[in-house]
């Protein structure tokens, strides 16, 4: 857990129920739950065009994008990718979005940021709890060390898994070992052409 942690989950779960903006986490994620394998690797999740539109389309109702800083940096390249010759129309197009999103980066390592983000360097949940209580469109968190605090805290109101088909073993899980059980009510599914399976689950 994030060592700057400094609020109940009783007062988190208060506020999921009294209109604030949700917080989404949304992943891709094998059939056995690890957004990653052992080393890291992805490629199995990689989009087709049909998904990647989807992804834009989730990505262009997102007041804001929430970092650690791993996955920050991982996604720092889609600042440069109109200067790649080969990038996809559907590429171009979730480059412009996301450079468009404001971004909250956690980190206490990071000394800058650049771009459309700021950077957060202590109370991730007490920042968190703040922004949902603001105006404005739903945030959405991206990876599983930033996402675990949020989850254990009660403050994650929709989970969004798109499951490829495979089984990878290993890796980094999707959701963290918890001491209480969190009840799910699903709300939205569909399979793509890709055989990647999306479900939309609210926290209840």
């Amino acid at each position: 857990m994030w060592p700057w942690v400094a609020v109940t989950r009783s007062c988190a779960l208060y506020d999921n129920v009294h209109g604030m903006r949700r917080l989404i986490y949304s992943m891709g994620v094998s059939l056995d739950g690890y957004i990653a394998g052992p080393g890291g690797e992805i490629d199995w999740s990689a989009p087709d065009e049909e998904l990647h539109r989807f992804h834009n389309q989730q990505a262009r109702e997102v007041g804001a994008q929430l970092y650690g800083r791993r996955l920050y940096e991982a996604m720092a390249p889609w600042e440069g990718a109109h200067e790649r010759p080969a990038a996809a129309e559907q590429e171009l197009e979730f480059a412009s979005i996301w450079k468009e999103t404001p971004k909250i980066v956690f980190s206490t390592t990071l000394e800058k940021v650049e771009g459309n983000a700021r950077l957060v360097s202590d109370g991730a949940a007490d920042e968190v709890i703040k922004l949902k209580r603001q105006a404005g469109r739903d945030l959405a968190v991206g990876g599983a060390g930033l996402a675990s605090t949020f989850v254990k805290l009660g403050l994650i109101d929709e989970y969004r898994l798109f499951i490829s088909p495979v089984i990878l073993g290993a890796g980094t899980p999707y959701l963290p070992a918890l001491e209480e059980r969190i009840n799910l009510e699903l709300i939205e599914s569909r399979t793509f052409g890709s055989r990647v399976v999306y479900l939309r689950y609210r926290a209840v």
